[in-house]
């Protein structure tokens, strides 16, 4: 189960994520996210409640880090110790802008 809150202000898009990333609710974030990247300068994950990210819920970061390596920038918040790993294991902390 993945809870998926946006909040669009002008050119900035935080999107929270809550529950479980993986493959089961990956494509739906990846669908809500295509339907309102366009125009979008500044995109912030929030995952402060975002219990596990899996493979697919880490393509969908890849993705939505390449659209945004053209439109403007990404951030990754408030991640978890676990989610925190995952990305270091995994070399997404050299990939991805995580504060």
């Amino acid at each position: 189960m993945l809870n998926i809150e946006k909040n669009i202000q002008g050119t900035e898009l935080t999107v929270g994520l809550d529950g479980r990333l993986d493959t089961t609710t990956a494509p739906v974030l990846e669908s809500e996210l295509k339907s309102v990247l366009s125009g979008i300068e500044s995109l912030v994950f929030d995952m402060a409640k975002l219990q596990y990210i899996s493979s697919a819920g880490l393509r969908v970061l890849l993705s939505a880090q390449k659209i945004m390596n053209k439109q403007g920038s990404m951030v990754v918040r408030n991640a978890s110790d676990d989610v925190k790993e995952i990305f270091d294991v995994t070399g997404f902390s050299d990939i991805l802008t995580i504060e």
